[in-house]
Formats: C-alpha cells, structure tokens, sequence
C-alpha cells in the first residue's frame, strides 16, 4: 500500500506521512542547508533506531542523545543535558533535530528544538501508536514538574512527522492497546465513524498490518490536524466548540491519575478512565444522554482499556485537578460533550457532581444522582 500524505496547513506547513519503511524520506522532509542533525531517542530504542542513524549519517554529522524512557525523559535536568551535547556540538539554527520514540520523546525533543536558539528545526518520527496520532501532530512540546503533568512547555511545529506502521510491529501489546485510548477519544469528539469501526473490530486484530488499524491512525491524525489548523495555541474555537482545548477531553482526570500513579500508568489508559469519568459528570450536568455515556463504558473497554480507576481518593484527584491547565483561578473546566462529536466547556461543575461522577468511576457502578 502507497503511503498516505496528510498535509498540516497553516503559517508552517508540513506534512504528516503514514505507510511503512519511511527513513528514506528524512532528507526530504529535513530540507536544505542543514549540516548537524542531533537524533533524540528514548534510550531502549538502540536497535530500533540504528537504521535511522546509518541513513542520516550519510549525509549529515549526526549527535545521538539518548534520553530516558517514558515519562522520566520529561524533567528539566534532561531538557538540560540536550542544551549542553547541543552547544558541545556546535549546534545552529540552521541544524535540525529527530525525534525517535513515543510521545514523551516528541514533548521533549519539541521541546529541546523550541528552545535551543530559540527555535530549530525538528522532524518526529514516532514509534507508538499514541505518538502517531497526538504527540507527534500538532506543535505542542512540554515537560513535567512536581506540581503536574507538562505545565512548562512550548509551541513549536515540526518540519515534518513520519508515521512508519512498521514501528508498531515490536510495540508491546499493552503499548498498542493504551494508544487507542487517544484514537476512540477522537471518536467522540469529532469522528464517530472511529467508534463504529473500533466497535466492529476483533480487537485481537487490530495489528500493526491491519487495514483497520491503519484507517484508524489515519482518521484520529485527520481529527487532530483539522483541529490545531484552525486553532493552533488554543486561544479557543468559535460558535461554541472548545477549538484545539477539545484535544484534552478527558485528560483533566487523566492528568490527575497519572500524577497520583507517579506517571506509571500510561497515558492512553488514564485517558480511557478520564473519558468515562467526564461523560458521568456531563450526564450529572444535564448535557449528555445516557446512551452515550454507556458508549464510553463499551467502546474503551471492546479493546481492553480501563475504566473503572480507584487507586487513588476522590480528595486527591480534586486536589490534582485543580492544577490542571484548563483550570482558570479556583474553578475547574472540563471538555464535555452534548452529543457524539458535540463538545462543549463545563465551567464550576459542583462538587456533588464531581464526588458523584468519581464514584461511577471507581466502582463501575452507576449511583443515584
């Protein structure tokens, strides 16, 4: 199958690619003038990436920096280490940046080119499913610090993002399965046909070589350009749609069970816990009918993703949330829907609607409202 070209429109634009052995294209996509390419990958990824370095070092001086896996590559004193192999290095404006790995490689290999020289060139070429179809697309970079989860951050668009299927063939099961939890969120925002297919889908089918699976990455990837090209630093959407904010539906749980988890959940699972948990509170505030919030109980669960979380108290996800980015001074804003791929703000939402919601939540069990 040919490779599928996604064009990113906007005062950047770029293309994302999806298909299978894409490194050929890295010159292509890094354009001229560059001399010093420095390759940011996650530090378990030695093998997968060698073929990446042997095609860039035949034309560019290349720097390797490995960083760590997961969400422990995203601290300053790593962001911090890149800066110094890049000033070692004798790094340019002109010269570029790769990122090879999952999303929390993108955040912060995006975020080492958005502030070296206050800005160089960078090309994504994500492994995971969950990178492919959110952290790679869109500009945004960001790290984490105790208080929460990518508080410091930047936008900075890509050159270029490489989706290369052939990635996901070594990807654990469980890495696979926690992607989709950004893919069915993409269903329910803004592309419902994502949900009928999920739906219909062996799950045990939904492979790296999978027409279905390809469909999908393709489709959650369209969702995401169409929102960041008209809304690319979330200063909000117009005739009521959240615009690019609509991104983080669920994730204001989400971003609080994986502060509480000590970011050791994955991402795409706390995504999957958050969505159930805002659809309870968008069926407590009046805006979502129960047939739809019973959709999110089934749709996360046929692929095997959680949705029931209890590991931590209703106080300290409060507590968690409230630092959350969407939050404006000491109330709490939460991406809702009216209706399937009908998003809306919920601004204040009661704490008796909270409590209630989070109840549904670690439980599984609907309760009396």
């Amino acid at each position: 199958m040919s490779d599928t070209v996604l064009p990113v429109t906007g005062a950047a634009p770029y293309d994302v690619v999806v298909g299978t052995d894409l490194p050929g294209r890295l010159p292509q996509v890094l354009g001229g003038g560059v001399q010093r390419v420095a390759v940011i990958f996650s530090d378990d990824l030695g093998e997968l990436v060698r073929p990446v370095l042997e095609s860039l070092a035949t034309a560019y001086d290349v720097t390797v920096l490995p960083i760590p896996d997961g969400e422990r590559a995203k601290a300053a004193t790593v962001v911090a280490s890149c800066w110094e192999a890049l000033g070692e290095a004798g790094f340019t404006r002109s010269d570029a940046i790769v990122t090879f790995g999952g999303g929390a490689t993108t955040d912060v290999g995006g975020f080492v080119a958005a502030t070296w020289l206050r800005g160089v060139r960078v090309v994504h070429v994500p492994t995971t499913l969950l990178g492919m179809v959110d952290a790679a697309v869109g500009g945004k970079t960001g790290i984490n610090t105790r208080s929460g989860k990518n508080l410091v951050g930047s936008f900075h668009e890509p050159a270029g993002v490489l989706c290369d299927l052939a990635h996901l063939r070594s990807l654990p099961r469980a890495e696979l399965v926690a992607g989709l939890g950004e893919v069915v969120k993409c269903g329910f925002i803004a592309d419902p046909r994502i949900l009928d297919l999920v739906e219909a889908a062996d799950p045990a089918g939904l492979t790296a070589d999978s027409a279905v699976l390809r469909e999908l990455v393709e489709r959650a990837i369209r969702v995401k350009i169409d929102v960041v090209v008209s809304d690319l630093k979330e200063t909000g959407g117009s005739g009521g749609h959240p615009g690019r904010e609509v991104l983080n539906y669920g994730h204001t749980m989400a971003h609080a069970i994986e502060r509480a988890e000590g970011y050791t959940v994955r991402h795409g699972e706390a995504v999957a816990m958050g969505c159930v948990y805002v659809a309870e509170l968008a069926a407590r505030a009046g805006t979502l009918a129960p047939e739809v919030v019973a959709r999110h109980h089934t749709a996360f669960a046929h692929v095997g993703l959680p949705t029931t979380y209890s590991g931590a108290s209703f106080e300290e996800l409060h507590a968690a949330m409230k630092v959350d980015k969407k939050a404006r001074g000491s109330q709490l804003r939460f991406v809702v829907l009216t209706d399937l791929a009908v998003p809306a703000v919920l601004s204040g939402p009661s704490e008796v609607d909270l409590r209630s919601a989070y109840e549904v939540l670690a439980t599984g069990r609907a309760v009396s409202r």
